[in-house]
């Protein structure tokens, strides 16, 4: 530790601080000795994934940081998203430092400290929040996941020994200790600011694959190679950035640099434990933005930030080890024949586990009107509620149509994980990653109680719609090896995995309508009636105000896009009807007269109500007479003579 000290000690710019220097008298003589890190942050994360920021003097902090760390500091809970856990009448939040995670040093590279002439640094501390003497936040819930996980399988191994065989362990008393690993995928988009996306344009260049692994250049390049250095000088150890399948090829401006950038771009860094990985990548996507902002080139991080083209993904990648007293680490989901079996009794109850859960997981995976746009098929965004172990085990295949998908090496163990592929880089890591845990464990309990062989478990995953098993549901199929998009219809798909939400209300009654599965939730009271309720209302809260607010407003504005071009020599019969036809479907969605109202007025009518049932039904209504309308306008654009400008979103 003292020669880890001294490292640090000696280094001009410190990135993170690592849970051994998390003591008075290290932290004093670490912030003394780099006296450009002016602030503290305290960083808790609210059930709507906002994370908090405040500025801390950091003379404030060395006056008493052991207080400091224990009691943390007061804010009003109407700040945060805590919907009716903490009161107008009862606001009282305290953010209390985790002293077990890394925490991060911040940097203003836009303000240099006058006597270093470094950056001003603030250290940012990962926290939890705590209202009435209980910690309702979602890094609390992410840590309650994993101390439970890891307590059920301790009972578990000590009830049923047998299951240890598999990974040749003689005796639970050789265990250290229990990890969930987890890693995410954060896929984005930059472009540079105020150009407007041309749906055409990029929808042909990703039919034909023109961006997809393709070179970086210019000042995308440079902020890529930036953010990767400093994702390797925080200690996260990045493995791969590139170009994703969306985007267009920039323009050489008058100047020699490149201008009119819009592409899509994805960064992987190395997997952690489940909470360091979420606040891991809770700092990336702020510094990463920052970067990019730093080159003059704006990132957005929404699901589907452009109609018709690829959206963008948090692939997450979650799994389960023991460590040994002897040093060894064993991956949970591994068989012990790699070259015989897909994964072994525990890593088959974690799959069969989170499908059949998954009604109560996604309200946390896809909470938002943008994360359910992504989640539509022909861009390989997962729809269904369906997974893949792959063709043979011998040979490995990936699967990207599924909702989940096995990734496993033959010539590495510890590498095998399921690969959750319906987050976006918005959805809350915490919550979603918690109860994707809570449903794994649900399905181990079921696999190892039950006292069936690898090949059964084998044969209960892949049962046919309609035929009965002992854990997963008669109705469903939960296992497709084929293309879920290319060899179903849309009907068979809803037949054999379910009818995915369509709205943001749909998915939010899985909680209401599986009342058997959130119990699974409330197990080791990791979630609680008042959290679920809380992030329920907060989630309807949102869904309604981007609605009413956001959504009616831009639809308005394409339908007022949509006017009748001038083309007096030429216009044909075929034009005149193509017209009538755009026309119609501008009333039906915006005009209101004595005897009828627009869809916009409706759905409006309906929210103040509070007839969500009617409004979610309409608004899947709305998005497709929009579609049918933008289509409409292209077709009718197209048989003009006249210069139309593409049309725009």
């Amino acid at each position: 530790m003292k020669k880890n000290l001294e490292e640090l000690m000696s280094q001009s710019i410190l990135y993170f601080l690592p849970p051994w220097t998390h003591d008075k008298e290290i932290l004093t003589k670490l912030l003394l000795a780099h006296p450009s890190i002016k602030f503290v942050s305290l960083v808790g994360v609210d059930l709507g994934g906002n994370s908090t920021d405040e500025k801390i003097p950091i003379s404030l902090f060395l006056e008493d940081i052991d207080g400091f760390l224990k009691v943390g500091v007061q804010t009003d809970g109407s700040s945060v998203v805590l919907h009716e856990i903490a009161t107008l009448n009862n606001a009282r939040v305290d953010i209390i430092p985790d002293i077990n995670v890394n925490w991060f040093i911040d940097y203003n590279y836009e303000y240099l400290d006058d006597e270093t002439g470094l950056p001003i640094g603030t250290l940012r501390i990962p926290s939890f929040l705590e209202h009435n003497n209980n910690l309702v936040d979602s890094r609390a819930v992410l840590k309650r996941t994993v101390d439970y996980f890891s307590d059920q399988l301790t009972e578990l191994f000590n009830k049923y020994p047998h299951v240890l065989n598999e990974f040749d362990i003689k005796s639970i008393d050789e265990i250290d200790e229990i990890s969930l690993t987890t890693a995410t995928e954060l896929e984005f988009w930059v472009k540079t600011p105020e150009d407007l996306a041309d749906e055409e344009k990029l929808s042909t260049s990703q039919m034909l694959k023109e961006q997809y692994w393709k070179r970086t250049k210019g000042s995308v390049r440079t902020a890529l190679e930036e953010a990767m250095l400093l994702l390797e000088a925080y200690g996260f150890e990045p493995e791969m950035g590139h170009k994703e399948v969306g985007g267009v090829t920039a323009k050489i401006a008058g100047t020699g640099k490149l201008n009119h950038v819009m592409e899509q771009l994805e960064i992987d860094w190395k997997y952690s434990t489940a909470l360091q990985c979420a606040d891991n990548e809770l700092f990336i996507r702020e510094f990463i933005e920052e970067t990019f902002e730093r080159y003059g080139l704006e990132v957005t991080f929404r699901a589907k930030p452009i109609e018709g083209v690829a959206g963008s993904g948090k692939h997450t990648h979650m799994g389960a080890s023991i460590k040994l007293k002897n040093g060894k680490i064993k991956n949970l989901f591994s068989p012990k024949s790699m070259t015989e079996e897909y994964v072994s009794t525990i890593g088959w109850g974690a799959l069969m586990g989170l499908l059949k859960n998954y009604e109560v997981i996604n309200p946390f995976v896809t909470a938002t009107n943008d994360a359910l746009n992504r989640l539509k098929p022909g861009f390989e965004a997962p729809i269904c509620i369906v997974g893949s172990v792959g063709h043979s085990p011998d040979f490995p295949s990936r699967n990207r149509t599924v909702l989940v998908g096995l990734v496993r090496d033959l010539n590495n163990s510890l590498s095998t994980r399921y690969e959750l592929r319906a987050p976006n880089p918005y959805s809350n890591t915490y919550l979603y990653v918690s109860a994707s845990y809570l449903g794994m464990l649900d399905g181990i309990k079921f696999a190892v109680t039950s006292k069936l062989t690898n090949k059964e478990l084998d044969i209960e995953f892949s049962k046919a719609a309609g035929e009965e098993k002992l854990y997963l549901e008669k109705e469903r199929c939960y296992r497709s090896e084929k293309d879920v998009f290319e060899d179903y219809t849309e009907e068979e798909r809803n037949i054999s995995f379910g009818k995915p939400p369509a709205t943001v209300w749909e998915n939010l009654m899985g909680f209401k309508n599986n009342s058997e599965k959130i119990e699974v939730l409330f197990d080791g009271s990791v979630f609680n009636e008042a959290i679920i309720h809380s992030y329920r209302a907060a989630t309807i809260d949102q869904w309604i105000t981007e609605l009413v607010g956001r959504i009616i407003p831009n639809n308005m504005a394409i339908v007022r896009h949509c006017k009748k071009l001038k083309d007096i020599d030429n216009v044909t019969d075929l034009d005149v009807v193509n017209w009538e036809r755009i026309n119609a479907l501008r009333n039906t969605l915006m005009k209101d007269s004595l005897t009828s109202k627009s869809l916009f007025t409706r759905i409006r009518e309906a929210i103040e109500e509070g007839n969500y049932d009617i409004a979610s039904n309409l608004q899947v209504e709305m998005a497709e007479k929009i579609s049918q309308l933008k289509t409409a306008y292209i077709i009718y654009r197209r048989n003009l003579l006249i210069e139309v400008n593409g049309f725009y979103n």
